[in-house]
């Protein structure tokens, strides 16, 4: 069985979204830890109260990020994990860390990169035109948001979103991309090829999908 860490910053919905279906689909994983930055971060109520273990590493005390990275991964690596799972977490993390989990750990993204990384990629989506927004789950590498792709799902942009409702129909689709990136790896159905590009292999639908 998999072990999954999965590291929030504030709600934690991808992670319900998660949970709930490692349950409902009874993947060959648990879910070993929440753990977040931020002491008041609601997304660790629904995990303790479902009887996840949870921890906080709260970035304010520590000197620098590579102190931060440091004793996060010690904390991150108690719970023996077999994928780091980003999940809403609001830190942008060292090379060093990165590296300490190179090829098992995953980030869904807002946008549909390699456009528009980084924040406020709603608002630069209908800033910029854009006839269709959505959501990436990436393999994390040390450049932000620029890993190896893994899935992708489609909203379009209708004429009179605003930032707000735009983001709130991206993040259902979310909550239905990576769950199923997830279950991918956890089936051993990915692979990363030697030119960065992720494949998808078995008869699993398309690695593209539209609300």
């Amino acid at each position: 069985m998999k072990n999954l860490v999965i590291l929030i910053s504030g709600r934690g919905s991808n992670m319900v979204a998660i949970a709930e279906a490692c349950a409902a689909e009874g993947w060959d994983a648990r879910i070993a830890a929440v753990i977040s930055n931020r002491i008041d971060a609601q997304g660790l109520v629904y995990a303790q109260r479902n009887g996840i273990p949870t921890a906080v590493v709260n970035h304010r005390d520590f000197e620098d990020r590579e102190a931060f990275d440091a004793a996060l991964a010690q904390v991150i690596d108690g719970f023996e994990p077999d994928l780091v799972v980003l999940a809403g977490f609001m830190r942008i993390l060292t090379p060093g860390f990165v590296q300490h989990y190179s090829g098992r750990m995953l980030n869904i993204h807002p946008s549909l990169l390699p456009a528009f990384p980084g924040l406020h990629t709603h608002r630069r989506a209908i800033e910029a035109g854009c006839k269709v927004a959505g959501t990436t789950v990436h393999v994390v590498t040390p450049e932000l948001d620029h890993g190896p792709i893994v899935a992708q799902a489609v909203v379009q942009v209708r004429p009179d979103d605003t930032e707000d409702t735009l983001a709130a129909r991206v993040l259902v689709m979310e909550h239905r991309l990576y769950p199923r990136a997830l279950r991918w790896w956890i089936e051993g159905v990915l692979e990363v090829t030697v030119d960065g590009r992720v494949v998808h292999l078995g008869g699993e639908p398309q690695q593209l999908i539209g609300g």
